[in-house]
């Protein structure tokens, strides 16, 4: 792994331990398709590609946290978000 990648790995690690546990939602991806957070997506897409390499796979995984966003929207589940380049809101129509 390069210098890069250990150092977005560490970052991502950091954000899994420490900020993810206290924010109070789970990425929209993670509650509508059952598999690993984006987080944990990205992670593992650093270490096996690199960060250059992961860039794009990484944008694709947003996009679809942020449709999953949507389709939850529809139902009952609230409070999800996802952190990354696309924001997702948590706050949907009619809740408070």
């Amino acid at each position: 792994m390069t210098h890069a990648a250990r150092a977005v790995d560490r970052l991502i690690a950091a954000y899994q331990t420490r900020l993810s546990p206290r924010k109070g939602w789970s990425c929209a991806h993670r509650v509508a398709h059952g598999d690993a957070s984006c987080s944990a997506a990205v992670r593992g897409l650093v270490r096996q590609r690199g960060v250059v390499r992961s860039v794009v796979p990484t944008a694709v995984r947003f996009v679809a946290c942020y449709r999953a966003a949507l389709l939850l929207a529809q139902t009952d589940v609230s409070g999800v978000c996802c952190c990354g380049g696309i924001p997702i809101p948590f706050r949907f129509p009619g809740r408070r």
